[in-house]
């Protein structure tokens, strides 16, 4: 079976985020980048599927900087068999323009199976999976917790409100990862020896500008202090008073 990971160099989410001096970007300065956490769920699960079937390739595409190397490392010290970046000066905030990109590449790889993260942890989007299957014409499930593979056929769930959906598709297909999938592997140090020598193949791409633009980014505006109303079964008229008077949340 060959899988291509999808996968995203992101802010660390303990970093401490400060906005750049153009009010549109954060300041990466100082700021550690990590392989995105959803992302992770995604590599976990090739590995396990590739194990499972006692062959295959694990292929780890990126889109981003020179940098995003770094992250493509990180997959193949997990597993990852080889990676691939498309190396473009700034990705955008658009989804569209990248899943192009990585429809364009991953449709010519003949892959059984592509996996992503169910979305990035910097923008939210939750949006290149179903993008991409649209582009390459391939059924799609989002999302999912629970993933079983036999004989070119695939069954996934996915939570839903109030329950759990139970999804069947045929191979090839897109599948998003969600937090529960799995429990992602730390790399081991001979995992991480052996990344250093494994192919990373780096290809220039141009992402059309798309048809977003980030106007203005703002920190969330500061929580105001708390205070303690008093102690004991006494302090709970009170606490109630602030509840309902100056919270409003009764």
């Amino acid at each position: 079976m060959k899988i291509a990971v999808c996968i995203k160099r992101v802010p660390d989410s303990e970093a401490r985020i400060k906005i750049g001096s153009d009010g549109k970007e954060i300041d990466g300065s100082g700021v550690k980048f990590v392989l995105n956490p959803y992302d992770e769920y995604a590599v976990e699960e090739a590995l396990k599927l590739k194990g499972a079937a006692g062959a295959g390739e694990v292929v780890a595409v990126s889109l981003g900087t020179d940098a995003a190397q770094e992250t493509i490392r990180t997959a193949l010290a997990m597993g990852a068999d080889r990676g691939i970046l498309l190396k473009a000066d700034n990705a955008g905030v658009d989804p569209l323009p990248a899943a192009r990109v990585l429809a364009a590449e991953l449709g010519e790889g003949g892959y059984d199976l592509i996996l992503l993260g169910k979305l990035a942890i910097d923008d939210y989007s939750q949006a290149v999976g179903t993008m991409v299957a649209e582009l390459l014409n391939l059924p799609c499930v989002s999302a999912i917790t629970h993933l079983d593979i036999t004989d070119g056929k695939g069954k996934a769930e996915r939570e839903i409100e109030g329950g759990v959906e139970v999804v069947e598709f045929e191979l090839p297909a897109v599948l998003t990862a969600e937090k529960g999938l799995n429990e992602p592997r730390y790399p081991a140090l001979r995992g991480i020896m052996l990344a250093k020598k494994k192919p990373l193949e780096v290809k220039d791409v141009t992402l059309d500008p798309g048809g977003l633009e980030v106007l203005k980014l703002a920190l969330p505006a500061e929580r105001k202090a708390g205070r303690i109303v008093g102690e004991g079964p006494e302090a709970v008229p009170a606490l109630l008073d602030a509840l309902r008077n100056e919270a409003k949340v009764l």
